[in-house]
Order: structure tokens, then sequence, then C-alpha cells
């Protein structure tokens, strides 16, 4: 309860300090207006973009995976909010020129590249590394680009955007003439690009000092793959059984090629860790030929999805095809501690051969009498004698405890199986706090 309550006051403070530095532009002309003379929609227009651009520069920090940030929500629910919230900035930035073109067709004059002063260059160049950062985001897949360049050219257009905008800002220098002004400014940029130097020189250096080697890669059913890593003249790392980890593989944490993974191993042993893996790309689909004493590094562990965080009676986990990964490592992980609640697992899988972990599963359905497993096959062999078709309202009636309140109920899975088990575990009547969510789409 403890714990519960913590991370709700953090949350709370989080959410306001970004409210106070987003919004800073806006008190600044509260505390000390600017000269008068220039008009409403000038004025409007500049308020636009100085909000904007603090916008942009907050996502530096948002992105930087700082834990004491990410705790209250989980760090999907961050990149989620970075993702929307950067699309909020860029409708503010692109407004500010637009409502000065419309108010005084003198500004259009700024177009002119090579005739424009400077800051109405850097304007430009930023406005432009801004449209391609959000067109490459949204339409990434669409563009075909992969995870690698589209993750460089990320960062090249964050960078670009927000320091030429900032130029821009301190070039005009009509709000930002007042010292105390300039340094607010400067303190916003310091916030930006310290936390650009943290993700992309610190931390890669601290998963350095504690790197992996792969001692063995053992397959599972539905063509994924557990990665067991032991480490190296460390300790290892010690996590929630639920959380996960960004893995680089064969090659310096300096390098780009990471990727998110949950931990499918007992969180409280330290002296090796495993991350199962669906091959599903580029990436995944090497993982399998990965040879035993392969260098790893790990940048870990994130996540709020655990049961570790909360008070409860008893669990129950909903997954679908390798959603099952987090599930898993909760269960080995509570099986160790000797834990006595009662734990659900409701799975979901396309047949009864692409199951993964289902003679591990078997055997602890077997070892815990707390522990009742239910597989949802959706063409199942024949005489198939369990549940079969989809997870649904009314599967999940004849499963789910009937004292709502006092259990926590973890889902993992593909976004549309998520959204369907939601929406049935509310219309059940299920208390939206009680629901925990793992999302897969976190690059």
């Amino acid at each position: 309860m403890f714990q519960r309550k913590k991370f709700w006051v953090v949350g709370i403070f989080w959410i306001a300090l970004h409210l106070l530095l987003t919004l800073s532009p806006l008190l600044i002309l509260l505390i000390q207006p600017a000269p008068s003379g220039r008009g409403f929609w000038i004025e409007f227009s500049a308020a636009f973009g100085y909000v904007g651009l603090a916008m942009m520069m907050l996502q530096f920090a948002l992105t930087a995976r700082f834990d004491a940030i990410a705790a209250p929500y989980g760090i999907d629910i961050v990149l989620q909010y970075h993702r929307y919230i950067t699309q909020v900035a860029f409708a503010l930035i692109l407004a500010h020129p637009i409502i000065l073109f419309f108010h005084d067709r003198q500004y259009l004059q700024a177009l002119n590249f090579f005739a424009a002063p400077w800051r109405a260059k850097f304007a430009i160049i930023s406005t432009i590394a801004l449209i391609l950062l959000v067109v490459t985001s949204v339409w990434r897949q669409k563009l075909k680009l992969n995870y690698e360049v589209w993750r460089t050219s990320h960062g090249i257009f964050a960078v670009t955007a927000v320091g030429l905008g900032l130029a821009h800002a301190f070039g005009v220098n009509y709000y930002l003439v007042l010292p105390w002004k300039a340094l607010l400014w400067t303190l916003l940029a310091f916030v930006a690009f310290g936390s650009l130097i943290y993700v992309r020189l610190l931390k890669p250096w601290l998963m350095m000092q504690k790197p992996y080697r792969v001692e063995t890669v053992v397959p599972q059913r539905g063509n994924a793959w557990t990665l067991v890593l032991r480490p190296q003249g460390h300790e290892g790392i010690r996590f929630s059984p639920g959380q996960f980890a960004w893995l680089t593989l064969d090659r310096s944490p300096y390098h780009i090629q990471e990727h998110p993974f949950s931990f499918s191993s007992n969180g409280d042993r330290t002296d090796q860790v495993a991350l199962t893996i669906k091959a599903v790309g580029d990436f995944t689909n090497k993982i399998k030929h990965i040879q035993p004493g392969t260098k790893a590094f790990l940048d870990g562990p994130h996540g709020a999805f655990t049961p570790d965080h909360f008070s409860f009676t008893g669990l129950v986990l909903i997954a679908n095809g390798v959603g099952v990964t987090p599930m898993f490592s909760i269960l080995v992980t509570f099986a160790q501690r000797g834990d006595r609640r009662p734990i659900h697992l409701i799975y979901a899988n396309a047949s009864w051969e692409n199951v993964a972990f289902r003679e591990e599963l078997e055997y602890l359905n077997k070892q815990l009498e707390s522990l009742s497993v239910t597989h949802v096959i959706k063409k199942p062999p024949e005489n198939w004698a369990g549940e079969s078709g989809y997870i649904n309202k009314e599967l999940l009636a004849r499963h789910i405890p009937s004292d709502r309140e006092s259990w926590r109920y973890f889902l993992c899975g593909s976004p549309r199986f998520l959204a369907e088990v939601e929406k049935a575990l509310h219309e059940l009547e299920v208390p939206a706090k009680y629901i925990h969510i793992e999302h897969f789409n976190l690059v």
C-alpha cells in the first residue's frame, strides 16, 4: 500500500513539473511582459512557438529512460506520451509561422532562404527537420525504414529541430532580452541536451562496465528463442518479475542496435538472466543463430508491469503468444519465493503446437497448488477438452474470480488482443486501477 501511494505521489509530481516547464514561456509573459506594440496575433503566434519549443526540449528527458520518471507509469506509457506530445508540439510550432503569414504578408519574405536573416534561416531548417522527424516516425513502417536507420535519423532531426529552434529564439531576442529569461531557456537546453549526453554517452559507458556473455540459446515453441545470459565480472542485476531490458548483442552499447525484451527468468536470481524473443523481424530472426560466448549488454531493468509494486489477494495473468514471457517470469519467481497466493493464467494461442513454455507451464501447474492454467486455442486439436476460440467476456466470466477488487489483472500481448480483453474486463466490472497492461510497441 505504501509503495502504491509513493508511486502515485511521484507520478503527480512529474506531471506537475512537466506542465510547469512546458508553460514556463507563458508564465514569463505574465510575470514581466515584453515591450508592447506588436499586436495580439504576433504575441499569440510567439506563444505557440515558445510552448511548442519547450515541449520539444523536454522530449529528450522523457526518452532518456530515467527510472525515477518512468517508474510511476511504466516506460511504455512514457514513450506513448512522448509520441503524442511531440505531435502536439509539432502543431504548435507549425502554427507559429502560419499565423504570422496570415497576419502580415511581409513575413513571407522570410521564406526567401538566401535573402533571409540568419535567425529566419535557422527557423526554416528547424521546421523542416521537425516535419521530417514527425513524418518518419508516424509513417516509419510505410516508408520501410529499418529500426537502426530510423533511430539515427530521428536523433539527428530532433537535435537539429530543437538546437536551431532555440538559436532562432535567441536570435529574435525579443522575449529573451532580459538575462533571467535567457537563463531559463539555457536551463531548459541543459535539461534537453544533458539528457541526450546521458543516454548516448554516459549510459553506454555504464553498461560496458557490466558486460554479459551468451551462455545458451534455447528454442521454444511458437518460433521463439530464450537467450540465457551470464554476467561477466559483476554480480548481475536483480529485477522485478514482469520487467524488461534493452538488449545489445555482439557489439558496443554505443551502437544504436538495441531492442527491448521482457525477462523470462527468476527475477531474484542474479547469476543468470533469460530473455525470450519471438522471431518476427530482421534482428529477432538472428537470435537462433547467436553462438554461446557472444558478448551482450543490458540496459535495465525497466517497466512498472510487475506485481511486486502492489498488494493483492491473487493474480489473473492474461496473455497471447509471446506475451506470456513476463507472465512466465512472474510464475517462476513466485514459485522460487514460495509465494502461495492464487494465480490464474489465461493464455491464448493459434494452435496447441505454438504454445510457448508449454511443458514448463504443465510442470508448474502440477507443482504449484495455487496456480491454475487455462489454455485458449484458436484452432484446437481433435478431442480438445479445453477452451477454444478467443478470449472474450463470456470466457473471462467463467475464469476470473467473483471478488474482482482484491485481485490484480496483468495483460500482455498484441494491440488488438489487449484492447479486446481490457474492454471485456471493464464490462465485467473489474476496476480500471487493478488492470495493468504491457504494450509491445516501444519502438
